[in-house]
C-alpha cells in the first residue's frame, strides 16, 4: 500500500514537472494567449478579474522601456537568470542570516506567474531557475516581454497592461505617457498596495527615477525591436 502511494506521488511529481516542458514551446506561438496560475485561481474560486490581451506592438514603447529598466535592467544580456545579481542576493542572505528579495528577472517572474505560485520559498525559487533558463532558450526576448506584460498582476483582479492602463488611466496601453508608464512599472513589485493612479510621494519619486532611466536607455534595450 505504501509503495503504491509512493509510486503515485512520484508519478504526480513527474507529471507536474512535465507540464511546463510541454507548454513553454506552445506558449512561444504568437497566437497563444496563456493565463497565469493566479488567473486560474480567480476563475476557479469564482472571483471576477480583468485581462485584455495586448500584442507587444500595441503597447506603448515607453512602457516596455520603463518595465525593463525597473524590473530587469540586464534583460537583454542574460540568459533568463542574472547570475551576478543572484550571487549578490545569496551573499547578502548569508551575511544577514535571512533570505533577501531580489534578483528575480523578467523570465523568472514570467515562468513563476505561468506555472508556479506566489510566496517566498526556496522550493519555488529552485523550480523557477531552470524553468527561466529553459524558457529563455525557447522564447524570443520580445515574446517573453509580451507574455510578462499580459499576465502580470497590476491590482486586485487586474491582469496585464491592457486592463491596467484602462483601469488606472482610462486609455489603451498604446497611449500611455512616459509618466504613466513609469508609475505602472514601479507598481509591479507590490501591485496590491501601490496605486499608479493615486501614487504616494515615495512612489512618485521611484517613478521619476524609472522615467529618467527609460528615457536614457537607448540601445541598451535593443533586444526588443521597435522600443
Amino acid at each position: 500500500m505504501i509503495r503504491r502511494m509512493l509510486h503515485a506521488a512520484a508519478f504526480a511529481i513527474v507529471l507536474l514537472a512535465a507540464i511546463p516542458l510541454v507548454l513553454v514551446p506552445i506558449y512561444a506561438l504568437p497566437f497563444v494567449r496563456p493565463v497565469s496560475t493566479l488567473m486560474l485561481a480567480e476563475h476557479f474560486s469564482f472571483q471576477p478579474f480583468e485581462r485584455e490581451w495586448t500584442p507587444l506592438e500595441k503597447i506603448s514603447p515607453v512602457l516596455v522601456r520603463s518595465v525593463m529598466m525597473s524590473e530587469d535592467g540586464q534583460y537583454c544580456f542574460h540568459g533568463g537568470v542574472d547570475w551576478n545579481a543572484m550571487r549578490s542576493v545569496v551573499d547578502q542572505a548569508i551575511g544577514d542570516g535571512e533570505a533577501s528579495r531580489g534578483a528575480s528577472t523578467i523570465p523568472m517572474q514570467t515562468v513563476k506567474n505561468l506555472f508556479l505560485w506566489n510566496g517566498r520559498s526556496y522550493l519555488r525559487k529552485g523550480l523557477e531557475l531552470p524553468l527561466a533558463l529553459y524558457a529563455d532558450l525557447i522564447w524570443s526576448k520580445s515574446r517573453t516581454m509580451e507574455l510578462y506584460l499580459n499576465i502580470a498582476e497590476w491590482g486586485n483582479g487586474i491582469y496585464g497592461v491592457g486592463a491596467a492602463s484602462r483601469y488606472y488611466f482610462n486609455k489603451p496601453a498604446s497611449e500611455l505617457s512616459a509618466r504613466q508608464a513609469a508609475l505602472l512599472a514601479v507598481a509591479l513589485p507590490s501591485p496590491l498596495t501601490r496605486d499608479p493612479a493615486n501614487p504616494s510621494a515615495g512612489l512618485r519619486r521611484l517613478a521619476g527615477t524609472v522615467e529618467a532611466r527609460a528615457r536614457a536607455s537607448g540601445d541598451y534595450i535593443g533586444c526588443i525591436g521597435g522600443v
